[in-house]
């Protein structure tokens, strides 16, 4: 049965140089409205998380929560997306420092007009800022990973650096891990401490 998952895997299959048949074909059958166009799984996961705290079911408001795999092909999913391809409308969100190269790829695919949201340095440093180095402690600790923080802390690579920009590093240091917290924290968030990039995309659709 065709369902939003089964657009991304042949999008992210067209964009891997496979045929956009399939893609063209779920985007009328589902039908699909919006992409948001994120950098990689942890971004999902809060998009995702946030979303579920809201009570929207973004599949079947016709959104589609896109991962990339790399905020270096965003001009290659643009063009398969936006008017040269599908003709979808594009959202998403993008790190301060990959701004000049979403502006690029969007202005190539005809897309520059359309929404996307800034962090300042990504993400997940969004959602530490806004929970507090406190609380996000707290939610390692929650989750099982005091001892592996407190290890990483003691490296001497990360002396001299703000205990914000330890936790940030520290969610990066074992697969799956970011993706997992992407979910913890937005779960964790109140309600008017959602980061504004977060926050202005979720309303924008």
């Amino acid at each position: 049965m065709a369902d939003m998952g089964s657009f991304r895997e042949a999008v992210t299959a067209w964009a891997d140089g496979g045929s956009g048949d399939l893609a063209y074909e779920l985007a009328v059958r589902l039908p699909v409205r919006v992409v948001v166009l994120l950098e990689g799984l942890s971004d999902a996961a809060a998009v995702d998380a946030l979303a579920a705290r809201h009570d929207r079911d973004l599949a079947a408001e016709g959104v589609c929560v896109l991962p990339m795999g790399g905020a270096m092909r965003i001009g290659r999913f643009a063009g398969l997306l936006g008017p040269p391809g599908l003709n979808l409308r594009l959202t998403g969100l993008c790190d301060e420092a990959e701004r000049p190269h979403y502006v690029r790829g969007l202005e190539r695919a005809g897309a520059a007009e359309q929404g996307f949201f800034v962090c300042a340095a990504d993400l997940e440093d969004e959602l530490i800022r806004a929970l507090g180095v406190a609380r996000v402690e707290e939610l390692v600790r929650a989750e099982g990973d005091l001892r592996a923080l407190h290890t990483f802390l003691r490296q001497p690579a990360q002396q001299g650096r703000t205990s914000q920009q330890q936790l940030r590093r520290f969610l990066g240091t074992k697969k799956g891990r970011k993706i997992q917290y992407g979910r913890v924290l937005v779960e964790a968030l109140d309600s008017n401490r959602v980061p504004a990039p977060l926050e202005d995309l979720l309303a924008g659709f």
